[in-house]
């Protein structure tokens, strides 16, 4: 394979999603939809065997970045099949084609963060006392329609270490007026006792066909606790972070990250670990918040049905979100 010349805003994108300078799987998604956008409008030339090629070699790039979070392969497929499944009979055509496609997903996206929003909002509660993980667009999203339907709760955001997204959660929500305790990761069962949690509400990375939701590292430990305490854990995600790929059984790969994010300085004798998601199972989560509405995780293979337009129990090697007509 060639070596891959891309504009220096695409490579500054997937850097950014690489290093978590984008973080969160709803704005990676969106951040590589925009990548696709650009590469396609900066290229230069009119040969459109060599645009086909260069596009799929960037695609492959901002793939590369992250390994766990579906919505970044999915985003890119979405744009992609656009691409792949027409006939152009011009680069300039088949640009259009690609910029329509990544302005289409980057637009869906936000809706559905805002629809999320309205949908569980009606499951927020005055005086409820919710806890939440790691940072989530859809997560705020619920919470701030709440708070703006004047309903009044309080919010204790775990701090998420190592890389501290939390602080990121506790800022937004304090902007917003909403009353925010930031708590170290380990206080979570104390807090869930001493301040009588009344729900938790994460987000997710990944949701696969079973119902497991991939999520921030420390997420199903929090699910243990709460249900431990009887509380209601619920997930807040786009569809399209549901994973096709799982459908006949591939496995979710979980990121395992520089050991310097926990270490910064390496001490010998000392071998650190630093996986960045893990998974709860779907008995300990109560429902899905998505865009379509509230579902059971038992319901989680009809979703990947209804949006990648096959039966989950159709037998293939790899069901890709090329196949999709729902968005």
């Amino acid at each position: 394979m060639r070596s891959l010349s891309v504009p220096e805003e695409v490579a500054r994108i997937a850097e950014d999603i690489k290093t978590m300078r984008i973080r969160g799987a709803g704005r990676i998604a969106r951040a590589a939809a925009r990548a696709l956008l650009v590469a396609a409008r900066e290229f230069r030339g009119d040969n459109l065997e060599e645009f086909l090629d260069y596009m799929e070699r960037v695609a492959e790039l901002l793939v590369s970045t992250r390994p766990t979070a579906v919505s970044l392969p999915n985003a890119v497929q979405y744009v992609m099949r656009r691409l792949r499944k027409g006939s152009y009979s011009s680069v300039e055509e088949a640009k259009r084609a690609v910029i329509a496609a990544a302005e289409e997903f980057i637009q869906y996206s936000l809706q559905a963060v805002a629809r999320i929003g309205e949908i569980g909002a009606r499951l927020v509660r005055t005086g409820d006392r919710i806890l939440t993980h790691c940072n989530s667009s859809a997560v705020e999203s619920v919470l701030r329609t709440a708070w703006r339907q004047g309903k009044r709760f309080e919010v204790y955001a775990t701090e998420t270490r190592p890389k501290f997204q939390g602080y990121i959660t506790s800022r937004d929500l304090a902007e917003e007026g909403i009353p925010v305790t930031l708590i170290p990761d380990a206080t979570v069962l104390k807090v869930i006792e001493e301040k009588r949690i009344t729900k938790v509400i994460v987000g997710a990375d990944t949701v696969t066909a079973n119902g497991a939701v991939v999520n921030k590292i420390g997420t199903s430990q929090i699910a243990l606790a709460a249900r431990l305490h009887r509380i209601p854990f619920i997930v807040a995600t786009e569809t399209y972070k549901f994973s096709p790929y799982t459908v006949t059984g591939q496995p979710v790969e979980i990121e395992e990250r520089d050991p310097r994010e926990v270490l910064p300085e390496p001490i010998p004798g000392i071998r650190v670990r630093n996986p960045a998601f893990d998974a709860t199972p779907p008995e300990y989560i109560a429902m899905i918040i998505t865009e379509r509405g509230i579902i059971p995780p038992k319901s989680a293979a009809l979703v990947l049905w209804e949006v990648f337009g096959r039966s989950p129990a159709e037998k293939q090697t790899r069901i890709s979100v090329e196949e999709d007509t729902a968005s």
